[in-house]
């Protein structure tokens, strides 16, 4: 006989409650906490546009100059199917090229004006972008500093959750580097890695402990994964979510 004919209707059930072993159980047992996922936290360079090589300095950089930042592809229709998802998204970034002298800060707003130009184009939105620009060895002595906005410190994701109104529980941290992955999972993020690889990958042995959630090619594939996750938890499904 099946528990709910042998206990009967709702309010028998919690008659029986504490005389039948299997009816505290049945009554108070409740169902698996899904997490609720608000927002996506995104490293700028090598996820969302390209990175450099600097022939002169001999690295591989964040762009200088308008003329060498560029979106990867399907950027800006990932991020339309985050939007899509319900998720806010925000960009997150050590950008310390000012405080090195290597480009100035009207070049930096060049770049934000050109992706969110782009995205938007596609459909999609970014809510805010935040960035470190500090370094320790910075020349210009107002942004020389050690400060805790900078990844693998979590101020900066800190700070992102705060303006988004979300806790960093509800979020996912993509990045390409180390920092990236040490500040979302030290700060409780769901972490993405998206394999192109930075000279940070040297500094492995640091992380050895620190694994990702998640591993994407790239943002378009990070976002599809991400899809399948909240999608598979029983988020209800919303119109056009195939990303195109």
């Amino acid at each position: 006989m099946r528990m709910r004919e042998k206990l009967g209707t709702s309010s028998r059930l919690k008659a029986a409650k504490g005389s039948h072993p299997l009816a505290k159980c049945l009554l108070k047992s409740p169902s698996p906490r899904v997490p609720r996922y608000r927002a996506v936290l995104l490293d700028r360079d090598g996820v969302i546009n390209g990175l450099v090589y600097h022939q002169e300095a001999g690295v591989i950089d964040s762009p200088f100059t308008e003329a060498q930042f560029r979106l990867l592809p399907q950027v800006p229709q990932a991020i339309r199917l985050l939007n899509k998802l319900g998720l806010r998204v925000a960009v997150v970034s050590n950008q310390p090229g000012i405080a090195k002298g290597q480009l100035k800060p009207e070049i930096l707003k060049s770049f934000d004006k050109a992706l969110l130009a782009q995205v938007q184009a596609a459909g999609g939105h970014i809510d805010r972008i935040f960035y470190c620009l500090h370094h320790p060895d910075a020349i210009v002595p107002s942004l020389r500093r050690r400060c805790q906005c900078r990844k693998p410190r979590t101020g900066l994701l800190r700070r992102a959750a705060k303006e988004l109104n979300v806790r960093l529980s509800e979020c996912y941290m993509v990045g390409d580097g180390i920092p990236d992955l040490l500040a979302g999972v030290r700060a409780g993020c769901r972490t993405v890695f998206v394999r192109k690889w930075k000279c940070e990958i040297c500094q492995l042995k640091e992380a050895a402990h620190v694994r990702p959630a998640l591993l994407a090619k790239d943002l378009w594939e990070a976002s599809r994964l991400i899809r399948k996750e909240i999608l598979q938890a029983g988020r209800p499904q919303r119109r056009g979510l195939s990303g195109r």
